[in-house]
């Protein structure tokens, strides 16, 4: 049997183009199923339908191979499941298929090309930075705030966000100087001198856990400080101390439309920063501790 698999990332985008191609290729319209979900969430439940009601010789059929995996991983795994359970996997626009021998070898060079690629790309990135050092120039991250610079940086990010004291009364609040203010301001990210709006926090409890891609290679305890210093550390970060992977964060927003904005950026830079550690994120969930009805994932 062939099944559809059609989605988009927004509600404002149309999934008549897959649909009408899927139909085509041979799927009837009671075994397509659609989503209208951003890629970067990890659980699609209808995509989870699909592969739990596969059986020995169907046939899933996406439009494009972007349509089922967040990355190649991720895509690797979707296709795994597949064969796992003896069906053939199937993406229109790449002609891409695992139906037989000859087309599912296709599929795994297209993969191991992939991967091929990042590999030459940090090499390149190394061997430019061994260049560099070689003139006498320092290459790498340049050097951060210390932990506590940071985190005086996120408080006098939050001070001057919500308008309520001057740069002096902040400075004074804080020890610094109007200089080092504006410096930790523009580490935040913060443009000095634009109109300062009355900024809101949410207080939210972010629940995460990370594993490893294989027995093989171990990243899981790096992507979890990278995580921690490049992503939750400028939310204010603090660590549940009974309850591993838990985490209280306060995000700054002023509009709605800029809460769920930002809550989304989180997410994506959680996966992107476990997959280059070679781990993946098995969950992942945002929870405002004010509103317990208030839940993203």
């Amino acid at each position: 049997m062939k099944i559809g698999y059609a989605r988009v990332s927004t509600r404002e985008q149309n999934l008549d183009l897959q649909l009408d191609a899927l139909t085509k290729a041979g799927c009837k319209a009671e075994n397509i199923y659609q989503e209208k979900i951003s890629g970067a969430k990890i659980e699609r439940p209808k995509l989870e339908e699909v592969l739990r009601q596969l059986r020995k010789g169907d046939e899933p059929i996406v439009w494009k191979l972007d349509r089922s995996g967040r990355s190649i991983r991720d895509l690797i795994k979707t296709v795994t499941a597949v064969q796992d359970k003896g069906a053939g996997f199937r993406s229109l626009q790449d002609s891409i298929d695992t139906l037989t021998p000859a087309r599912k070898l296709t599929f795994h060079l297209f993969a191991a090309l992939a991967e091929f690629e990042r590999d030459i790309i940090r090499q390149r990135t190394k061997a430019g930075l061994e260049a560099a050092r070689a003139r006498g120039r320092k290459g790498g991250r340049p050097k951060g705030l210390s932990q506590k610079a940071r985190h005086t940086a996120m408080i006098a990010e939050r001070l001057y966000r919500e308008g309520t004291l001057s740069t002096r009364e902040i400075c004074e609040q804080l020890s610094i100087s109007k200089m080092t203010l504006y410096s930790y301001l523009e580490h935040q990210g913060v443009k000095v001198g634009t109109h300062r709006k009355k900024t809101k926090f949410l207080k939210a409890q972010l629940s995460l856990t990370i594993e490893n891609n294989s027995s093989h290679v171990r990243g899981k305890k790096k992507a979890r400080e990278a995580i921690e210093l490049f992503v939750l550390d400028r939310y204010d970060r603090k660590k549940d101390p009974t309850r591993d992977w838990i985490y209280t964060l306060t995000v700054p927003y002023l509009t709605k439309e800029q809460l769920e904005e930002t809550i989304d950026y989180i997410f994506r830079q959680i996966h992107q920063t476990a997959d280059l550690y070679n781990t993946f994120v098995q969950h992942c969930s945002i929870r405002d501790l004010e509103n317990e009805d208030k839940y993203w994932d």
